[in-house]
Order: structure tokens, then C-alpha cells, then sequence
């Protein structure tokens, strides 16, 4: 039995199917089960990470953990780790490959990986590059005109597919021989942010055109979106960097699912209906 946290996210969902898929059994935690809309064979179960006590049922007789840390500090880590290792020693984290930068996002990440080593699981992290569902930041804006108005063009990112995320979370969680490894996940392909843009009008079928904005344009709608106005410094701070210095390309989705990682070309067809 594979217990999945955040199994109604991006990354949780398909790794909840992909886990299926595989003949698994898969028991979903989600704060409201009521609304999962996850497949029959699924069990699913109400449970929030914020609130430990109330995890003790889904965890019960699970031989592994897919988790996915919703929080962006690790205050109420120390109490799940304490209740997920009384049940089971074998524990797959989603971290980010930016997971040890000097900043927000890192820093919690850090400190997950750090609680996650100092504990007696059988661990394994995966470390993804920036998700190219992130991408979905522009669709209002595609929808309304065609014209992503955005700083930072020339960022060169590795976006990564969710479903590759989830292929590789399904090989280490149902296979022996991944304790203790660090996995560095990204997409096949360098593509600056202009280039993705286009990708995404290519999709749709309708031209989209980039045009070049400063980043103080754009931050307060981040702020917006991210809850936080350090994590907006961050994203702008890291696509400032993309540009001097590409994001990391690596080769581990195939050499440990089996399968060339998918194109952003890929993601973009697959998810055209949110930009149209």
C-alpha cells in the first residue's frame, strides 16, 4: 500500500494513476475526499498535514509515502515525519532541484531534506527543475490577447512534465535500490521563455507573441499569485539568472523511468485547452 499526499495536485494526481497503472494499491490523502474525483480503485482518505493527528488512519499499514509538502516552511514537519515513520521507514520527497539556493523556496526544501536525513527512513528526494505547468501563469493573457507580457525572454529553462515527475516517483516508490539518492529531475531540452511562448501558440493552433516588460511590470501579480512577495523576488531573481546561466539538463528521467523525458512541445499539446 503507497500512500500519496497532495494526491489531487499536479505531481500527485498523475503519480496516484501512475501508481494504478502499475497494479499498485493507492491511498490518497487529500483535505477533502468529498471532492478527489480520483479513479474507484483509489482509496481515498481525508487527512491534513497541518494537523498531524488527524493522519494516523491514512497511514495505517502503508508500506511507502509519496510526499508532497504543501507548506513554504518545514514548522510542522517534525510531528508528520514522527507519524509517517511510526508506520513505515520508506519515504519518497518531493524537493526541487533548487532545494539548497539561499531562498524561500529553497530554504524550506533544505530544511524538509535536512529533517527527512536526520530521521530512520529509507529516503529518496526528487529534485525537479521549474514544472512546465507553471507555465499556465500566462494563460489569461494568451486567452485574452495573444501577447505574453513578461520580463526576462531570454531565460533558458529545462521544464520538466508532471508526468515525468510522477514516472520517476512511481519507479522509486515501487522498486528497491533508491535509498539515500538525490534525484535530479528536468525536461530534455533548454528553452528560453520567449521560445515557450511560442511553443504554447503552436499548440493552440494561433500565434502568441512575447513582448519584453521590466520586472517590476509584473511582480505585484506575482505576489499575488504566489501569497508571498519574496517568493515573487525569487521567480524574478531566478529567471534573471536563467539568462547568464541556463537552467541544468540531466538525463536521470530516462536512466531511471525507462523513458526519454517529455518536450515542453509535449506538455504544451497535452494541456492546449488551458490556454485557448
Amino acid at each position: 500500500m503507497i500512500l500519496v499526499t497532495g494526491a489531487t495536485g499536479t505531481v500527485g494526481r498523475q503519480t496516484v494513476l501512475q501508481l494504478l497503472a502499475t497494479g499498485a494499491e493507492v491511498r490518497a490523502l487529500t483535505r477533502h475526499p468529498e471532492g478527489a474525483r480520483l479513479p474507484g480503485a483509489v482509496e481515498v482518505m481525508g487527512g491534513d498535514l497541518s494537523e498531524p493527528g488527524t493522519l494516523a488512519p491514512a497511514l495505517k499499514g502503508v508500506d511507502a509515502v509519496f510526499l508532497v509538502w504543501p507548506f513554504t516552511t518545514a514548522e510542522a514537519a517534525p510531528a508528520v515525519l514522527d507519524a509517517i515513520e511510526r508506520e513505515t521507514r520508506r519515504l519518497v520527497y518531493l524537493s526541487s532541484a533548487g532545494g539548497q539556493r539561499p531562498d524561500p523556496a529553497g530554504m524550506f526544501h533544505a530544511d524538509m531534506e535536512r529533517l527527512i536525513e536526520e530521521s530512520a527512513f529509507a529516503w529518496t528526494f526528487l529534485r525537479p527543475s521549474g514544472f512546465a505547468a507553471n507555465t499556465r501563469l500566462w494563460a489569461g493573457q494568451i486567452r485574452a490577447n495573444g501577447v505574453v507580457r513578461w520580463p526576462y525572454g531570454a531565460a533558458a529553462r529545462s521544464l520538466i512534465h508532471e508526468s515525468d515527475i510522477a514516472a520517476v516517483a512511481v519507479r522509486v516508490l515501487t522498486s528497491d535500490g533508491h535509498g539515500g539518492a538525490k534525484y535530479v529531475l528536468t525536461g530534455p531540452e533548454l528553452l528560453t521563455q520567449a521560445e515557450q511562448v511560442h511553443t504554447i501558440g503552436e499548440a493552440i493552433g494561433r500565434p502568441v507573441r512575447w513582448e519584453e516588460v521590466p520586472p517590476d511590470a509584473v511582480r505585484d501579480g506575482l505576489a499575488a499569485a504566489f501569497g508571498d512577495a519574496s517568493f515573487a523576488d525569487h521567480a524574478l531573481d531566478a529567471w534573471a539568472r536563467f539568462v547568464e546561466e541556463p537552467e541544468l539538463v540531466t538525463s536521470t528521467v530516462a536512466r531511471i523511468a525507462g523513458e526519454p523525458a517529455r518536450t515542453f512541445r509535449e506538455w504544451a499539446s497535452d494541456h492546449a485547452g488551458d490556454f485557448r
